[in-house]
């Protein structure tokens, strides 16, 4: 018997019976557990609990669904992904942003509350699940990358921003309809200012500054599970519910159970846009922090493996009464911060959530809205990421854009649209730079290397020689923009004899047919300005083209294998030499003169003499 490993998955081949037996990842972690890490995992598995029950309630309340959906979220798809996932530290389950998602995508099909809400959250699960491994077995997780970082960060900081106001009218104790634009809900919040309840906003104005003070000074105790037992406390203490303060109410003490979710065919056609959207967000957020903490940690992800895991997960909430889970940010952190060796601490905080619906749940009747929505206001205040924002300004100024353009149109438009206009703003910024591509004029520096004179000023250029760089590959996109600033800089030297391009293509990484004709167009113009054109250092790619259009044969011996070699022929120092061995054609022999265009032919017979008289002269030109 012979293991091999495929990835992260060991495959485990029998001699002779050609089956092939796949061991889960947990089976990896499982076998090298080591005793030491029990104590961690334990440890981490209870605090992330603590943190999770108020949370998953809290999320759920934003995602328009009862307290005990959040839970049922936060205990089969935990165990699951436990199993399946790559990641060690990743603490999986709702998360703030996939409830708001949660919410947005079901408004048009069911009104909050009823059972045929529940049941379309469910089917939502399902189909986001279906979602993640479909990409995941397509091998397909590179999809996530349309989301820059700079995307990502103006959608979260909007999102964050949409989430703490829709909290608002709890905290306020006040009814305030679902808006379906932030800006109508800012207006409804602001005429409910009047209707304000002031025992429901003492309990969540305190429940908030509580939770903020632990963070800041304590961050390692549970905050939000010592504010859900104060403001219990506080509701049996001052009667809290007879003043008109608002609870969760009757929680069902039961297990989460197997079923699967019933609706109309047409309603999982509907969700697919909305499941899409979440499994790009939710995966981009929980990759993003996943690797994070395997980096730390060296060890390494798979990210199409963590969409299998998380599709998995998924289809366990769906089908045990959940809705969408993915990775979160916060929880993640804690689960780190406390200890997380392995998944077992996953699995530890699954267990206690179990428990907790099984015998706890009569002790959170009498949990305040209120303070549910302080949970959540928290939670997503550090999504506003400003520091980031300021870091994103420093090291690319122009990648503000598209993080303007998130953060408007999510505002503006709503979740879906505004994500919608990101991606499409994000790859608009791309197109513009890749149009106007960075462009270089070289010197040389010392025998054989040449850098940008706008930053080596003491480079030196050769009279009659201008050597460009182009750093992006020649297509459609950019062709005129490059074929102008190469006639601009034939014009600078037009004075000289003789003038003379050097194109180093070591930037460029690719070319289309329209670059190609390009470089047609330009080979005319030039020959009208007098000037000739040489490449230097074209890439396999770039080479395959030229030879397969014909322009290769055109530019005959134009063509270096580096622009200190094209400098030398321009010069009339060139050798006589194997075109395969100085790396300008890799077909056969590829023997052939590395000269110039013949118009320095008295330069060209000296060198010869040379050549035949002086080995050492040789060495000195090459």
């Amino acid at each position: 018997m012979r293991i091999v490993f495929h990835g992260l998955w060991p495959v485990q081949r029998c001699k002779g019976s050609g089956v092939q037996m796949i061991r889960l990842p947990i089976a990896i972690w499982a076998r090298r557990y080591e005793s030491d890490d029990v104590r961690s995992d334990l440890v981490a598995g209870l605090t992330v609990a603590a943190m999770l029950v108020p949370q998953a309630m809290a999320y759920a309340l934003l995602a328009g669904l009862p307290p005990q959906v959040g839970l049922y979220a936060a205990t089969v798809p935990v165990l699951v992904y436990a199993v399946l996932g790559t990641s060690r530290q990743l603490a999986v389950g709702p998360v703030a942003i996939v409830s708001l998602l949660t919410a947005t995508a079901l408004a048009p099909f069911a009104e909050e509350g009823t059972a045929t809400y529940l049941a379309a959250a469910a089917i939502l699960a399902l189909v986001v699940g279906v979602v993640h491994l479909v990409v995941g077995f397509a091998r397909l997780g590179k999809l996530v990358n349309l989301l820059s970082h700079a995307v990502l960060v103006g959608f979260t900081s909007a999102a964050a921003i949409i989430i703490g106001f829709s909290q608002v009218r709890h905290i306020l104790g006040v009814s305030i309809p679902r808006q379906e634009h932030f800006y109508d809900t800012v207006f409804e919040v602001v005429r409910s200012l009047s209707g304000t309840h002031w025992p429901t906003f003492i309990v969540g104005a305190l429940s908030l500054a509580t939770l903020r003070f632990l963070k800041a000074r304590a961050p390692r105790l549970p905050g939000a599970l010592l504010t859900v037992v104060g403001s219990i406390l506080a509701v049996h203490i001052l009667s809290l519910e007879d003043r008109g303060v608002s609870l969760v109410g009757a929680i069902p003490d039961q297990l989460p159970a197997f079923s699967l979710p019933t609706g109309q065919g047409s309603l999982v056609i509907d969700l697919i846009p909305s499941a899409l959207l979440i499994t790009l967000v939710g995966f981009m957020e929980s990759i993003a922090v996943a690797r994070v903490y395997a980096r730390r940690h060296g060890y390494s992800l798979d990210p199409n493996q963590e969409l299998i895991g998380l599709g998995a997960a998924n289809i366990a909430s769906g089908v045990f009464g959940g809705y969408p889970v993915t990775g979160g940010f916060s929880r993640t952190a804690v689960n780190d911060s406390a200890g997380a060796r392995t998944p077992l601490a996953s699995i530890v905080t699954a267990i206690l959530v179990l428990v907790t619906l099984a015998f706890l749940t009569p002790l959170l009747e009498a949990l305040p809205n209120a303070a549910l929505g302080a949970i959540i206001i928290s939670a997503v205040i550090g999504l506003v990421d400003v520091k980031e924002i300021k870091h994103i300004a420093h090291v690319k100024r122009s990648d503000l854009i598209s993080l303007g353009v998130a953060f408007a149109a999510t505002l503006l438009l709503g979740i879906e649209i505004g994500i919608a206009v990101a991606v499409v703003a994000s790859m608009l910024v791309v197109f513009a730079r890749m149009s106007a591509p960075h462009k270089a004029i070289l010197g040389q520096v010392d025998r054989t290397t040449y850098r940008n004179v706008d930053r080596f000023p003491e480079a030196t250029t050769h009279p009659g020689i201008t050597i460009l760089r182009i750093d992006a590959a020649v297509s459609f996109i950019n062709s005129e923009n490059i074929k102008t600033h190469i006639l601009e800089q034939a014009q600078r030297i037009s004075n000289h004899a003789n003038p003379v391009l050097v194109l180093d293509a070591s930037g460029i990484n690719d070319i289309d047919v329209t670059g190609v004709e390009m470089l047609k167009e330009l080979l005319d113009e030039l020959h009208e300005f007098g000037s000739a054109l040489h490449l230097a250092d074209l890439k396999g790619p770039v080479r395959d083209v030229l030879r397969r259009s014909g322009l290769w044969d055109d530019l005959e011996y134009r063509i270096h294998a580096s622009t200190h070699d094209a400098v030398k022929v321009v010069q009339g120092k060139a050798l006589l030499g194997s075109l395969r061995e100085s790396g300008i054609d890799e077909r056969g022999d590829g023997t052939g003169m590395l000269i110039g265009d013949g118009r320095n032919a008295e330069s060209t017979s000296s060198l010869q003499q040379t050549i035949d008289h002086s080995s050492e002269e040789k060495e000195e030109f090459v």
